[in-house]
């Protein structure tokens, strides 16, 4: 699989997260499990190796933003509206939140949505780099999808390399990083797919990749 892409139904929720009634007891193990679940699953899909495009249809609360910030891309309908509002019952966003949105907007932006509970409709969303693309309601999941297709024309092993390497880049210094870059390139002569491309190129044709 080359891309997904996650959208809520209708036109209202992409994910209003967790069932608060699951942290109404004072219950740490139960917290704790909901935690590394949640954790577990949204690593698992950051770790993705093809493309995920969020396609943002509705409120993003809580975990719901955390699902969307595990994902490479997003795409908000112009009605979203995306917060971390966990601070406000008392918890806080355990399964990425204050990383991915920091990484993401910067510091200030994390603290005004973590620390004061600011909720950011799509237009600011997209100005503070917080989504990649902004559209009209109910036209989300399309824009995703012509987005999947976009990456489902590049090199399979090529994609898979490049995503590592920006992912990498983002908690290496520069000095380590350059170097895998450097060695990633060598290793794609290794895969059919880099002979496949350049080919297709010379040939003036579509490639035919090797999945």
């Amino acid at each position: 699989m080359v891309a997904l892409v996650l959208s809520g139904n209708g036109d209202k929720f992409f994910c209003a997260g967790a069932d608060l009634k699951q942290f109404a007891g004072d219950d740490k193990g139960l917290a704790r499990e909901v935690g590394e679940v949640f954790g577990q699953a949204f690593n698992a899909l950051a770790t993705f190796p093809g493309v995920t495009i969020a396609a943002i249809n509705g409120f993003a609360m809580g975990g719901g933003l955390e699902l969307a910030l595990a994902c490479d891309i997003r795409i908000a309908e112009q009605q979203a509206v995306l917060a971390l509002p966990e601070a406000s019952v008392g918890l806080l966003p355990c399964a990425g939140g204050t990383q991915r949105l920091t990484e993401l907007v910067g510091p200030g932006w994390a603290k005004r949505m973590i620390l004061c509970g600011e909720r950011v409709d799509a237009s600011l969303a997209y100005e503070i780099g917080l989504v990649e693309q902004v559209v009209q309601t109910g036209h989300g999941a399309d824009a995703a999808r012509r987005m999947a297709g976009h990456a489902a024309q590049q090199s399979p092993a090529a994609l898979r390399a490049c995503k590592g390497l920006i992912d990498q880049g983002r908690r290496r210094p520069r000095d380590e990083a350059l170097p895998l870059e450097r060695e990633a390139f060598l290793t794609l002569f290794d895969d059919p797919n880099q002979q496949e491309g350049v080919q297709a190129f010379l040939e003036k044709r579509p490639p035919r990749w090797h999945y």
